[in-house]
């Protein structure tokens, strides 16, 4: 049997799960499920178009998550037996599992991204010696006052 089509991002549950990433628009998939002895062998195509922050500068970004030899193994016997219900079953635990393992780990605008540009801060403050002198005794004169 041969399945295409569409699955909006929200019955996929990935809301939350990164502050990132964001998955805002449907999973695209071709799949092909077979029959074999006494489990269904589901193999194909997923793809969805993630909404991503770059970590370095925060910018937007879309980046396209394909699984192009996805493959599902799904016994009808046994104790980890899938529930067949008018003869479906639910993909998308699985589908769903194999997304947030496909994740970008740091999502990046552009590999050379170089982060938020750094602003001029002004003047340099310069610390006088005599002050840093000063504080710095005092704070190891309280400390050696411990009785340990």
């Amino acid at each position: 049997m041969e399945l295409e089509g569409e699955l909006p991002a929200d019955e996929l549950d990935l809301s939350g799960v990164d502050e990132v990433i964001h998955a805002r628009k449907p999973l695209h998939y071709r799949l092909e499920a077979q029959k074999l002895d006494a489990s269904i062998l589901v193999q194909g195509r997923l793809e969805i178009s993630l909404d991503c922050e770059c970590v370095r500068c925060l910018k937007p970004f879309s980046y396209k998550l394909e699984l192009t030899d996805w493959a599902c193994h799904l016994p009808l016997e046994g104790d980890e037996k899938v529930v067949v219900t008018n003869d479906s079953i639910d993909l998308t635990p699985y589908v769903r599992e194999d997304i947030l393992l496909g994740f970008p780990q740091h999502p990046l605008c552009k590999a050379e991204c170089r982060g938020l540009p750094r602003q001029a801060t002004g003047q340099k403050m310069k610390i006088s010696g005599t002050k840093q002198s000063k504080q710095s005794p005092a704070a190891w004169a309280e400390l050696n006052k411990l009785k340990l």
